[in-house]
């Protein structure tokens, strides 16, 4: 089923195929700059660190909904071994995960979704199989981050723990970025990466997994089609959350059409960073306690050739 009328219209205004070159792979990665990165820097008060990533654990957030997400199985492949060509009295362990790379903390490729055939930059989806994985627009290329992140807790900024004590599938809008961009005393710039926080994290630590993953009767808060826009508008380089699915659920069309508009959007026109299950709390708090949310986010995507999303520990730093 087509998109539509109105989000394939937005679709067009916000592509950025082309505007790179017709072999671009980096898609907004691109708007990380050197200046950027000195903007980052420059935010950069104390020096205190605060990592962003949900641990990697068997009883971690995936809770099989879609089917064949994994959480990670750490296997023990040699425990207090010696090698005997090796000299000395030393004995090592060594270990083996196996894990979807969505697992937990994460950044998309621009590989990750697609519609009518195509990926971003008009990559046929062809270019993707199972036995190669992608071809082109794998997360080995994804850049390095280093730039300055803008904590928008939109949560906060409507003066709740979490968007779903307001309604279990908030939408957030353009506007509520505005206020929580407000309240966080900063301006986007080009090349900068917001990081939105609902607050849809505090039930993963209360231990409600499900909750967490799916919401409540599958309803969870999230960014809605209404932010594609500010975030072009804006030409921020990347957009990360604290939730599973992303953006908010249920679509609001009826029939579906809609679903996973944001991401299509985002990802296959405009070639925005994005990704889902960045723990933002503490950092939260301490934006709070600091009165500004800008910092300086250093997150450097696993270099997976040929994955569609990559394994990320980001870290802000105040």
């Amino acid at each position: 089923m087509p998109l539509p009328d109105e989000i394939a219209t937005l679709a067009a205004e916000v592509s950025n195929w082309g505007r790179w070159g017709d072999d671009d792979e980096l898609g907004c990665g691109n708007l990380l700059s050197a200046e950027s990165t000195r903007r980052g820097t420059d935010a950069v008060r104390d020096g205190r660190r605060i990592s962003l990533a949900a641990e990697l654990k068997a009883d971690g957030i995936q809770v099989g909904q879609p089917a064949r997400r994994y959480n990670p199985i750490l296997t023990v492949t040699s425990l207090n071994e010696r090698d005997k060509y090796a000299p000395g009295i030393w004995e090592g362990t060594d270990d083996l995960v196996t894990m979807s790379t969505c697992a937990g903390t994460h950044v998309d490729a621009l590989s990750h979704v697609s519609y009518d055939g195509f990926l971003y930059n008009g990559v046929p989806t062809s270019a993707v199989t199972a036995q190669y994985g992608a071809s082109k627009l794998g997360a080995e290329k994804l850049p390095p981050i280093a730039t300055r992140g803008l904590l928008l807790d939109v949560a906060r900024a409507k003066g709740v723990d979490s968007l779903d004590e307001i309604s279990p599938g908030y939408a957030i809008t353009a506007e509520d970025l505005d206020a929580a961009a407000e309240l966080a005393r900063v301006t986007p710039a080009p090349g900068d990466v917001i990081l939105v926080r609902t607050g849809q994290m505090r039930h993963y630590h209360a231990g409600d997994r499900q909750r967490y993953t799916v919401g409540t009767d599958f309803s969870q808060p999230g960014l809605s089609v209404h932010t594609i826009g500010w975030i072009h508008r804006h030409d921020l380089a990347g957009a990360f959350v604290d939730t599973y699915a992303y953006e908010a659920f249920p679509p609001t069309q009826a029939d579906w059409s809609d679903c996973l508009a944001v991401h299509l959007l985002q990802i296959r026109d405009m070639g925005l960073l994005q990704g889902q299950n960045w723990d933002l709390e503490e950092l939260a708090d301490a934006c709070a306690e600091r009165g500004s949310g800008e910092v300086l986010l250093v997150a450097a995507p696993e270099p997976l050739v040929g994955a569609t999303s990559a394994p990320v520990a980001p870290v802000a730093v105040l």
